[in-house]
């Protein structure tokens, strides 16, 4: 079992950083003194579980986590600033910071640095999520002591249930669409009049004909997905929104 470290300080390091062309170091303090911060530990930038699911969720929840009090979400990683920083960018995830802890050190003082060599990776960090208060690790998450990378307990919602547990989630949206459609682009404004965070497949990009009438049983564009309900077209959408 790992030590949880609920009470006590976050370790006090120093993270090696390389942004706008330049070295920058950047020590614990700086990220979480006076703060109320949620740092997240995964075992490396571009691993399946931590680029499909760990962390787009805390990304899109990060307007919810901020409405209820939290200042920043860290991502650290036992990788070099080259990587995180590239892996940032392909995650698209302007919400999260990037931490380097390239040479192990944050995560080795919390107890969580493990043995990967049967992978390849050598020494990384064992999966985690905490809440950090002004450098006091308040809550832990951590994932169990079982074989393989678990994902079970350090997920974005887990830790939004803990912070704010009646806290309004966001929709989740998917839109098909293809260029030039005066339907499509009305569901989108309505999409974003409502506030909806959504992703847009376009026809001939990002998937074929033969895919959606997999998927909707019909090749009319918009169809829209919401939280895992066909909601149709843009007059759809409207009658949708106006039962909610």
């Amino acid at each position: 079992m790992f030590e949880n470290k609920e009470g006590q300080s976050v370790p006090a390091v120093t993270f090696h950083t390389y942004t706008n062309n330049g070295w920058l170091d950047v020590n614990s303090s700086e990220l979480f003194d006076g703060k109320t911060v949620i740092v997240f530990s995964l075992p490396g930038a571009y691993t399946p579980t931590c680029s499909s699911a760990h962390v787009p969720r805390f990304n899109q929840l990060y307007s919810t986590l901020t409405e209820n009090g939290v200042d920043d979400i860290i991502c650290i990683s036992v990788n070099d600033t080259f990587v995180m920083n590239a892996w940032s960018k392909d995650q698209n995830a302007n919400n999260i910071r990037f931490i380097p802890d390239g040479n192990g050190e944050f995560t080795e003082a919390m107890g969580l640095l493990v043995d990967k060599n049967d992978l390849g990776f050598g020494k990384r960090s064992w999966r985690y999520s905490m809440l950090v208060k002004d450098g006091i690790i308040e809550k832990m998450f951590i994932e169990p002591n079982n074989p393989g990378d678990p994902f079970e307990v350090s997920d974005a919602d887990t830790m939004l249930e803990y912070i704010a547990p009646n806290a309004k989630r966001p929709l989740n949206a998917t839109i098909f669409t293809r260029a030039g459609c005066p339907f499509c682009a009305k569901a989108k404004e309505k999409l974003k009049a409502e506030g909806v965070i959504f992703e847009e497949l376009v026809l001939g990009k990002d998937y074929t004909d033969l895919t959606l009438r997999a998927i909707s049983a019909g090749s009319m564009v918009p169809q829209i997905f919401i939280d895992g309900d066909f909601v149709g077209g843009s007059s759809d959408l409207e009658e949708w929104f106006d039962s909610k």
